[in-house]
């Protein structure tokens, strides 16, 4: 399977639309999927007819995070640095990147939607920092994703893995718009974009990526490091097999319900 086909690239009315296609494999940041993902921005940031570039999936699923079964056949400090450049390269992009997510979103999924500039979700979309739930942390998606939203909401969803929708998201600060006719919404943004002057745009870009940038270039060793580590991890290793394996983990207290 090469990277283009589970990427895909268009140019059309002076927007790049770069497709996540890899619906079997719930489009997980797979080696091959992340290189395609690459190839296609840099593609982006070179055509100067390019003014925006709007990055959306096929199938019922934006982005799974992780492909687990990559993760536990090989080593993975070399896929959370892959993933710290990808989501630099989002973040950097001379364009304006818009998201346009109807489905669901995963664990490092959700790092490629916290670094895009705007983010409009549809009414199938769900988000859950699920890592937590198999013996991780969100650690190098956290740059790019704590600062965007709430302090109690990082705190909420970040630790409990639980599962939110595009609505509860929008609050949260993690997506810009939760619209019913997430296209429609999505052709808005990027009609006002083109609006803009190219030297307008790209100012404006460095102005609002400046902040993630420097978490990103600050920290985003030493949170790809945490990742490798916890990935190695006994008790990481048991969360991913049991959810490969679609049993709980050994270490899973079993819910009982609510006392308080």
């Amino acid at each position: 399977m090469t990277d283009e086909d589970v990427v895909r690239y268009a140019v059309e009315d002076r927007v790049a639309t770069v497709t996540l296609d890899s619906p079997a494999n719930r489009n997980a940041l797979s080696a091959t999927v992340v290189a395609g993902l690459e190839a296609a921005l840099a593609a982006a940031a070179e055509d100067g007819g390019v003014r925006a570039v709007l990055l959306t999936h096929a199938g019922s699923t934006f982005c799974a995070g992780a492909d687990l079964r990559e993760a536990l056949a090989a080593g993975t400090e070399a896929a959370s640095l892959r993933l710290l450049a990808l989501l630099r390269r989002i973040v950097a992009h001379p364009r304006p990147v818009v998201a346009l997510v109807d489905g669901h979103v995963r664990a490092g999924g959700l790092g490629l939607v916290g670094a895009c500039d705007v983010v409009v979700a549809g009414p199938s979309s769900s988000f859950a920092f699920t890592e937590s739930r198999l013996g991780l942390a969100p650690a190098v998606i956290s740059a790019v994703t704590v600062p965007r939203m709430s302090g109690r909401a990082s705190g909420r969803y970040l630790l409990t893995g639980e599962t939110f929708d595009a609505v509860q998201a929008e609050h949260a600060g993690l997506v810009t718009v939760a619209a019913d006719d997430a296209p429609g919404a999505a052709r808005g943004v990027l009609g006002e974009l083109l609006r803009c002057s190219p030297q307008g745009l790209a100012e404006s870009k460095r102005i609002v990526a400046a902040p993630l940038l420097a978490a990103l270039d600050e920290r985003g060793a030493g949170l790809a490091a945490l990742s490798a580590r916890l990935f190695a991890s006994a008790e990481a290793r048991e969360g991913m097999a049991a959810f490969v394996e679609h049993r709980p983990p050994a270490w899973a207290v079993p819910r009982t319900g609510p006392r308080v």
